[in-house]
């Protein structure tokens, strides 16, 4: 089976851009399911249940978030009745909606969760704690998957060693930087650190980058805005094996539109 996730989807562009592309590159390898983080989905941050819709008609199959998933409130009740979109598990369990879903195929269900970090992030418990609680929401599912929503290296490749031969993958998401070190480690888990953004080109993490550097030079607030730059695609495709379910093969994803500079 192979599963494509793609990174932080970004804006209205980003969501187009996938849009456009996300047909062709699932036909082109072979992808069974497709994951998304979709957090930032909505113009300007967040994500709205029309740009959740939007992702959804385009060919994603689900849609994990982040610390930006309450940004918008007309998610709230959205997130609530989907069971195709989840915010992190180890938010209070207040929180509207869920922190983990299930996708069955059929012969083998799939089990995702989302995890958000600690490290220079606030508002969760601890990830390790909440990753064993998860998993064990998803004993029933063959093939498990690890959405890790964080801002620190460390503390994404802590978790995927700590989960290493529990779960068939974990992919990093937030730093919409994507790593290079995807890799099979020792007990078959698939890992990347981060797996990056789909989004515009010659921006920073999306925004304008002129505004990036106007916030970051005089400390003042600035509106963010979507960068109207051509845009690209991160992603990355494990393969899982029929029989273990763990990861035989992994690789990234990029795609870039034809007028990028």
């Amino acid at each position: 089976m192979n599963i494509l996730v793609l990174g932080d989807i970004v804006g209205e562009a980003g969501c187009e851009f996938v849009r456009s592309n996300l047909s062709l590159l699932k036909k082109q390898n072979n992808i069974d399911i497709c994951i998304a983080n979709g957090e930032n989905s909505a113009e300007g941050n967040g994500i709205t249940p029309y740009s959740a819709d939007y992702l959804l008609s385009s060919g994603v199959d689900f849609i994990t978030t982040g610390n930006h998933v309450f940004r918008r409130n007309e998610i709230y009740s959205y997130l609530d009745e989907s069971d195709r979109v989840i915010r992190p598990f180890n938010m209070h369990c207040s929180n509207p909606g869920k922190g983990i879903g299930k996708i069955d195929m059929g012969r083998v269900k799939i089990g995702i969760v989302n995890l958000l970090g600690k490290a220079f992030m606030s508002g969760s418990d601890n990830p390790f704690d909440a990753a064993d609680e998860a998993l064990e929401k998803i004993s029933d599912c063959k093939i498990k998957l690890v959405d890790f929503h964080a801002e620190a290296t460390g503390e994404k490749r802590a978790l995927g060693f700590y989960l290493d031969g529990r779960v068939s993958a974990v992919f990093g998401t937030h730093t919409h930087v994507q790593t290079a070190d995807c890799s099979i480690l020792p007990n078959r888990t698939g890992y990347i650190t981060d797996v990056g953004m789909c989004g515009p080109s010659d921006s920073v993490l999306g925004v304008e980058s002129e505004i990036i550097i106007k916030h970051l030079k005089t400390g003042m607030p600035q509106r963010f805005k979507t960068s109207a730059n051509p845009c690209f695609i991160n992603g990355c495709i494990f393969e899982i094996d029929d029989k273990t379910y763990m990861t035989k093969g992994i690789r990234t994803v990029n795609v870039r539109s034809l007028n990028l500079r």
